[in-house]
């Protein structure tokens, strides 16, 4: 069966790793109730203590779980993008979340109804076993953030990100504020600036006026520390590839 797009958008939700994983009887349930969303730059999807009301499936967009501290200090503790979605404590057994989910790439995506999702994930089956294997790769990539903002330096987390958000996007450039970009990686705007210098020094990036672009993937991936091959090992192994649309 040929599969069709919501209408009036241009992006495809196969563009979904999840969504494209879908058989042709799911996605015949599911795709009259996806939604098509634009999600722009600081927009906030999942407040700490806030009942989750959708679960979103970015396409272009991407989005960073960040945890907020109370004297307002933050930190990422997971990027989504294309690879997966936004929302894994509504069938993990909890409707909220004590973190925040903040979009870090504006972008598309595709929400679902909060009760839709839970009905699917009842069903058992394919849905079950493809959700559970994106939440045991989200929390490798939680736990591995952890022990590299404990034991790395700044440029390795620094590399560390900018390597797992190009996997998340079309393009080689990523528009970030410094001020935003010390809240994810949860350290001093100075330190982002030295960081960033660094790594300009080596050729490996431009930065300038919130616009970082890549210029040597290679070299940056010889500089990141392992915590960014653990990470990327364990989606390629437990998820599907993003399908060309």
């Amino acid at each position: 069966m040929k599969r069709k797009s919501p209408p009036g958008k241009a992006s495809d939700p196969r563009g979904n790793a999840l969504l494209a994983a879908l058989a042709d009887s799911e996605w015949d349930r599911w795709i009259p109730d996806l939604e098509p969303v634009d999600l722009a730059l600081g927009k906030v999807l999942i407040a700490p203590g806030v009942d989750t009301t959708h679960v979103y499936f970015p396409t272009t967009a991407i989005v960073s779980l960040l945890y907020v501290m109370e004297d307002g200090a933050s930190a990422e503790i997971a990027v989504v993008g294309n690879e997966g979605l936004v929302g894994v404590s509504l069938f993990m057994g909890g409707q909220s979340t004590s973190s925040s989910a903040v979009v870090q790439a504006a972008g598309q995506a595709f929400r679902l109804k909060a009760h839709l999702l839970m009905a699917e994930f009842s069903r058992g089956g394919p849905v079950l076993h493809l959700l559970l294997r994106y939440t045991q790769a989200l929390i490798t990539q939680m736990a591995q953030t952890s022990a590299c903002n404990r034991h790395h330096a700044v440029h390795q987390q620094f590399c560390r990100w900018l390597l797992l958000t190009l996997d998340r996007l079309a393009a080689q450039e990523i528009v970030m504020t410094q001020e935003l970009l010390a809240g994810i990686l949860g350290v001093r705007r100075a330190s982002v600036t030295k960081a960033a210098g660094h790594l300009q020094k080596l050729g490996l990036i431009r930065y300038e006026r919130g616009h970082i672009t890549v210029l040597d993937r290679p070299g940056l991936e010889r500089r990141s520390c392992e915590c960014y091959a653990v990470v990327k090992k364990e989606y390629d192994r437990l998820l599907p590839p993003v399908k060309a649309t």
